[in-house]
Order: C-alpha cells, then sequence, then structure tokens
C-alpha cells in the first residue's frame, strides 16, 4: 500500500528553525522587480474583491524564488497555503485529499507540475475551473462516481519545464509568468541581506565575488555564503574580504569568471577532444563521466548564459571568440603541473 503523500502547510510556529532568510512581504524579496510589480497588482485586486487569487504557472530555472514568491502572496492575502509535488502524486486519491482540506482562498502549491501523472492532472481540470472534483466510490460495475464541491482556492504551478505542461492544464491557468536569472548586483544585495541575517560580516566586494560563482541563482549564491561562513569560522576569520572569498572561492572548487570544475572540465574536453566542437552531449557526458540531463540542466544554461557555449543542430560548439581565451588559459593551468 502506498504511503500518504507528504504534504507542508507553510505555518510558522515557535519551534520552527529558519537557517535562511524568508523575505515575508514583496519589499523583502530581492531582484525579479518587473513581476514582483505584477504579482503586488494581482493580489491587492484578488484581496479587494474578496476572492481567491486566480491560478498562476510560475516558470524559469531552478533556484529563482518562486515558492517564495507564492510564501508571499499568502502571506499578504491572509490565506492558508499548501505545498507539495508533482511527482509524489500517485493516485487521484492524493490530491482529492489535499484538495478537500483547504479552507477558502487557501494556496495550493504543486512543485514540478510538469512531473505529475496524467490521471492525477485530470482532476484538475474541473477543480480549477468549477471548484469541483470527481470521487470513484467502489470498486467494478458498482463504482460510481459522485462529483463533489471544494472551497474556492488558488493553485499555483511551478515547472523548470513549461514546454512539458500539456496544453489543457496551461490554459485552465489565468497568469502565466517567467522568472528571470538574476543580476550580479541583485545577487550581491542577496548576499549581503543573508550574511546580515546569519551575523556573518562581509564585505560589499566580497558580496559581488560571490554573486559572480552564482550563475544568476539566489539559492547557488547563499549555499555559496554559507560555505565561506564555515571556511571563516574554521580559520577564526571575523570579517571576510575579497581576498579572503577569493580564496575561499578557490578552495571551492570556483573561478575568477564564476566557473566551477565541471564547466571547466567541459570546456576543457570540447576545446582539446574536438577543437571547439561540434560534439553531441551524449559525447560529453561519457567523456566527463556525468548523466546528460544533469549537463544540460545545470551547467549548460551558465556556460550558454555567458557565450561559452552555443547549440548548433550538430551539438554543442565553443564561440569562435571564447576559443582563444580559453586555450589560453588551459595552457596556463597545465604549465603550472
Amino acid at each position: 500500500m502506498n504511503s500518504p503523500i507528504n504534504l507542508i502547510e507553510l505555518q510558522t510556529t515557535p519551534e520552527e528553525v529558519s537557517y535562511d532568510f524568508n523575505p515575508k512581504t514583496f519589499d523583502d524579496y530581492l531582484g525579479q522587480k518587473e513581476l514582483k510589480e505584477k504579482l503586488k497588482i494581482y493580489t491587492q485586486a484578488a484581496k479587494m474583491r474578496n476572492e481567491p487569487l486566480d491560478h498562476l504557472l510560475l516558470f524559469g530555472p531552478p533556484g529563482l524564488g518562486k515558492t517564495t514568491l507564492s510564501q508571499i502572496m499568502a502571506n499578504i492575502m491572509d490565506v492558508g497555503i499548501k505545498i507539495c509535488s508533482g511527482p509524489m502524486m500517485e493516485r487521484t486519491g492524493d490530491l482529492v485529499a489535499i484538495l478537500s482540506g483547504l479552507e477558502p482562498k487557501d494556496m495550493l502549491f504543486i512543485d514540478e507540475i510538469h512531473r505529475m501523472p496524467t490521471n492525477v492532472e485530470e482532476v484538475l481540470y474541473s477543480a480549477m475551473e468549477h471548484f469541483r472534483v470527481d470521487v470513484i466510490i467502489g470498486q467494478g460495475a458498482g463504482a460510481k462516481s459522485i462529483n463533489l464541491p471544494i472551497n474556492p482556492f488558488t493553485l499555483i504551478g511551478a515547472t523548470t519545464k513549461s514546454g512539458m505542461i500539456s496544453a489543457p492544464l496551461r490554459s485552465r491557468f489565468g497568469i502565466t509568468e517567467r522568472l528571470e536569472f538574476y543580476t550580479y548586483e541583485e545577487l550581491s544585495e542577496i548576499i549581503l541581506q543573508a550574511a546580515k541575517f546569519l551575523k556573518f560580516k562581509i564585505s560589499s566586494e566580497a558580496a559581488t565575488l560571490i554573486a559572480k560563482c552564482s550563475r544568476g541563482t539566489p539559492r547557488i549564491a547563499k549555499k555559496l555564503l554559507r560555505r565561506i561562513r564555515d571556511f571563516a569560522q574554521v580559520n577564526s576569520q571575523e570579517f571576510s574580504d575579497a581576498d579572503f572569498v577569493a580564496e575561499s572561492l578557490t578552495f571551492l572548487g570556483w573561478d575568477k569568471n564564476g566557473l566551477s570544475k565541471v564547466d571547466n572540465m567541459i570546456l576543457e574536453k570540447i576545446v582539446e577532444n574536438f577543437n571547439g566542437g561540434p560534439v553531441g552531449l551524449e559525447t560529453i557526458a561519457a567523456i566527463i563521466g556525468e548523466d546528460k540531463d544533469t549537463i544540460e540542466n545545470v551547467y549548460e544554461p551558465f556556460l550558454l548564459q555567458q557565450g561559452y557555449l552555443e547549440k548548433t543542430p550538430r551539438g554543442r560548439q565553443i564561440p569562435v571568440k571564447k576559443m582563444a581565451e580559453l586555450k589560453i588559459k588551459i595552457l596556463g593551468q597545465k604549465s603550472l603541473l
């Protein structure tokens, strides 16, 4: 028998321990300026009408703050929010149980909604449009379908692959918004904000260095900050300046251009083995010993964004303007060995 779905209701309790700064308002949430302005209007209008917010689809790369934005909207509208993951809902009964437990105007956040099983997804159609769900009682010839009303609610779907969402589901979202990668300036502000929460003293120049290694993603920025804090604590460093952070980032495997060891390995193999490409993704994965989906979803977006890599019909290749730079870098590294 399948175990019940793991459902988390986001309510602050005295026992709750937070190891990260969680914004409660749009003003505390740094970055995504245009999107925030839109969401402010949507939530304010819904609150003025005393109605649930329209169903919302948020898409974009992982770690950009989709969950946090949803928590902020629930906080502003003073409603409950429940969080679950699409792949975890294996049975229609899992979703029906969640929907039946929602209070009026509550929010249901489903992460990775594109990975929800088709039979479970279909339950959402009538729930989103008519606030009703169909429940099958009994088995075989004696089975009956009962149409149950549920409280009006807001579905917030989050996905990293919007193209994989079915057309019937996508059409039922009244609001569809994309989250963009963050600028270095925005990430620096986020790092300083998180450092203050952690009671970790760091200079603005040091925050900028971390931002350059964060791949446009706050989640990575905060993760690096916590590791540098570990490095500082072990070395009895009370204040982290740019030099100390640069040393820490090198220790953690990041270079001055914000490239990780795996990034550099991918580029090095394409330069040395294929003279810059083109080369297929599966070939790259086999050479460096990494899963091709991980390369495509974790490493490749940043390399494409920074101009180190480009996609062609024949595979991945390094642009001509970056080849000379990478050859000098690789030769320089080998001369040190």
